[in-house]
């Protein structure tokens, strides 16, 4: 019942079905049959539909009111049983951007683990949106990305590096034999993103409209998809990582990446909630940014 509740209340706060069901990654049909069996469990009709809208009836809005207040209640039960959980068992759940390609994490896992051989580390990866979730919900301790949002004082915003960004063009392509490419220079070719298809408009939003990516678009599950298709002259595309970068072989080149007469840069940070804040997580994330200071030497 409780994931009808969340349906019921996400309904009703997008004021539409389809947006709903959207939100919810579900199909229309779906959250419609959920709410309707919903209400067949608690035996009273909780919206009206007339057309294309609805309205509350009266125990509809009081079943709204309260199902919020135990939405937050079982949330926090969640989050503190998770805390509980985690204070038993020593581990560290971090989530690093699909689209990232150095090797500081990976480095920093390494020492890490050496100095620290308790803890274990579970690793997961996503879009910016999707480590964002990830952390608000407590899915994960600390997470490797961008800057795409004001920051927030209920989390450490901890400065890893400021990075250039750079696309990756195969040799085949006539753009490969400069020694920098512009936003002009690929306008014409297709930009490859590595995104999961629930997050593609959000992508595909922030490279078109913050970042000035023009043309169209192609969307891969993971950064070695996206290389396969930059080897094969599908597009370019655009690689925003730490310092130490590594080789893309014969069938590539890696590109810096301009605006205008500037190089593109992106701000990487580790990010954690202050409330689960802890030696280890700091740790962690000293042992980072040491990898990414280090590769500038």
């Amino acid at each position: 019942m409780l994931k009808q509740v969340k349906y019921f209340v996400t309904v009703v706060k997008c004021n539409s079905f389809t947006e709903a069901a959207e939100e919810c990654y579900i199909s229309q049909s779906a959250i419609s049959q959920q709410i309707r069996a919903l209400e067949e469990d608690l035996g009273v009709k909780l919206i009206c539909r007339e057309n294309r809208k609805f309205s509350l009836t009266p125990a509809g809005e009081y079943f709204y009111n309260q199902s919020m207040i135990l939405l937050d209640e079982a949330e926090r039960i969640r989050q503190e049983t998770v805390r509980i959980d985690r204070k038993n068992n020593s581990q560290i759940r971090i989530g690093y951007l699909k689209c990232y390609g150095g090797q500081e994490l990976q480095n920093a896992i390494a020492i890490f683990t050496e100095q620290h051989p308790h803890i274990d580390i579970h690793i997961v990866n996503g879009t910016h949106e999707e480590l964002y979730n990830l952390l608000c919900s407590g899915k994960v301790d600390l997470v490797l990305n961008d800057q795409r949002r004001a920051f927030s004082s209920e989390y450490e915003n901890f400065h890893l590096h400021s990075c250039y960004c750079y696309a990756e063009i195969s040799n085949r392509n006539a753009l490969s034999a400069l020694g920098k490419v512009t936003m002009d220079d690929l306008k014409r070719m297709p930009c490859i993103l590595v995104s999961s298809k629930e997050q593609q408009e959000n992508e595909k939003d922030y490279y078109q409209n913050i970042l000035g990516f023009g043309g169209n678009f192609l969307f891969v599950d993971n950064l070695e998809e996206g290389r396969l298709m930059v080897a094969g002259n599908k597009g370019f595309m655009p690689v925003e990582r730490g310092t130490n970068i590594p080789q893309v072989g014969t069938t590539m080149t890696r590109l810096p990446l301009f605006r205008s007469d500037v190089q593109i840069q992106r701000d990487y940070f580790a990010f954690w909630k202050k409330d689960n804040s802890n030696s280890d997580i700091e740790s962690f994330a000293n042992i980072l940014h040491d990898m990414f200071e280090n590769g500038l030497k």
